[in-house]
């Protein structure tokens, strides 16, 4: 039996905090201006609070909405932040990811609509990561390829979706150094007003 304080796995206890203000956004103000128009919104709160919240230590929402991890390398749970790292080293017969599925049904949606997916995400060094999804009958609006360091969100867009689709979003890693996943907001699109040009 091992009585020393000192885990045999490690740091046992990551003292770090993590807040979401740490994190750059990957869409921009401008760029949510381009995307979105009041009169481009077809039903539906257009406001930017979270609908779900999911985590390390919050797995699953509400209906099939929930979290799958592949190939994480460690799950800290206890740690200030609780995270799930992962490392492309570690694993490459399999790209390391984090997907979400959500159920906008099971939220109360009664008709199509738009969400979005934020993933905050960490990289230590370089690190390239491929962000898709699926919409069904909708269509899915995300980068082909984003490439950073450090604390960053990746977004994913499900635009049009069923009320009673189940959909995903979902970012893997496809090059780089080791990352740490600390959560994924769904929510609705920020509402964009434009300024009344006479």
């Amino acid at each position: 039996m091992n009585t020393e304080k000192e885990s045999p796995f490690g740091d046992a206890y990551d003292d770090r905090i993590v807040s979401v203000g740490d994190f750059e956004p990957d869409v921009s103000v401008e760029d949510w201006v381009a995307k979105y128009r009041v009169g481009d919104l077809v039903g539906g709160p257009v406001f930017w609070t979270a609908i779900e919240a999911l985590s390390p230590i919050r797995t699953v929402g509400k209906g099939r909405t929930g979290i799958t991890l592949i190939r994480p390398t460690i799950l800290q749970t206890d740690a200030a932040t609780p995270y799930a790292g992962f490392d492309r080293r570690e694993s490459p017969t399999r790209n390391p990811a984090v997907s979400v599925h959500f159920s906008p049904g099971a939220y109360g949606a009664t008709g199509p609509g738009t969400y979005v997916f934020t993933f905050a995400v960490e990289a230590f060094g370089t690190a390239a990561f491929a962000p898709t999804g699926y919409a069904g009958s909708g269509v899915v609006d995300a980068a082909g390829s984003i490439s950073f360091s450090g604390r960053r969100t990746i977004t994913v867009i499900l635009r049009n979706v069923q009320p009673g689709q189940d959909t995903w979003a979902a970012i893997e890693q496809t090059s780089g150094a080791s990352w740490s996943w600390f959560s994924t907001r769904i929510s609705h699109p920020p509402l964009v007003l434009e300024a009344f040009q006479p």
